[in-house]
């Protein structure tokens, strides 16, 4: 006879069992590139747990079952990648980039264009994650665009993640996130919440309006971006990589940047040890 208590009792979580960390694993490498070492298997389990309860899943094994079916690659493949991708940045992280950005890059990419200068200079932020980066460098354009009437711009900022993305288009964020950007630049470019409850900000149109965002998988042949890039800003993002990995993607970027085009990397990243035609010109700065 059932006891009714046990009814009474919380049903445990699911556990992730190494059959099924190597699964999800070998998967998410496949699909994002992202390497799962054993080592994180407990924080797959944890961000999992998450989808599990979204879809009234009871066990990983059934979880597994469900999202590499057709009908769950439909419907879930994207949450299952919103729930693994790492999103951390800041306004002005880096913020030495931003200086080569306007007192070297710009003015080498502008002189060489001669009579040129209407043209859009092109900027793809290659994993924006909420959207800091691409606002940062909109709002240092409009400074370097002030005294530059002909100075045309155009930033592209992509993510795998549509959560991140989300919030990125939105443009909202909690005043404290705001701390990094410069006086000058929260008075022009800031909006602040019309209820004083709320310590909220909003990225002003004229600096919105120079940004478009998209959702791009960096394991994809093709990204889908048809123009020819001036400068890739991609930071903080090949560290989840291996080497194969981030050789492929380099010279992806490579590809889709026009001669004498920029990369910008993140601090901790090196093209050091990678078969790429890239010459470096500052400190995880380099120029094709």
């Amino acid at each position: 006879m059932t006891n009714p208590r046990d009814s009474m009792k919380p049903r445990l979580p699911a556990t992730l069992s190494d059959r099924e960390f190597q699964r999800f694993s070998g998967f998410i490498y496949d699909h994002t590139g992202i390497k799962m070492p054993p080592v994180k298997k407990t924080m797959l389990e944890a961000r999992l747990q998450k989808r599990l309860k979204a879809n009234s899943i009871a066990s990983f094994e059934e979880y597994a079952d469900f999202v590499f079916s057709q009908q769950g690659r439909a419907s879930e493949l994207i949450h299952l990648i919103d729930v693994v991708t790492t999103n951390k940045t800041d306004f002005f992280r880096e913020p030495a980039h931003f200086d080569f950005l306007v007192k070297t890059a710009l003015p080498a990419i502008l002189d060489s264009r001669g009579n040129s200068v209407r043209e859009p200079v092109r900027i793809w932020s290659a994993g924006c994650s909420t959207g800091e980066e691409p606002y940062t460098m909109a709002m240092v354009l409009s400074e370097f665009a002030a005294g530059m009437p002909d100075f045309r711009v155009a930033i592209t900022a992509s993510d795998i993640c549509t959560q991140v993305l989300q919030t990125a288009k939105t443009a909202i964020y909690p005043e404290e996130r705001t701390d990094p950007i410069p006086l000058n630049f929260k008075r022009k470019y800031l909006m602040r919440s019309r209820e004083k409850t709320k310590s909220l900000v909003r990225i002003a149109p004229q600096v919105r309006s120079l940004v478009s965002f998209r959702r791009i998988n960096f394991m994809d042949d093709d990204f889908g971006i048809s123009e020819k890039m001036d400068i890739i800003f991609c930071r903080n993002v090949v560290i989840y990589f291996d080497k194969p990995t981030q050789q492929t993607l380099m010279r992806k970027f490579h590809k889709q940047l026009k001669p004498g085009g920029y990369l910008f990397i993140g601090h901790s990243e090196t093209l050091s040890g990678l078969d790429v035609d890239f010459k470096a010109v500052a400190s995880t700065v380099y120029r094709k």
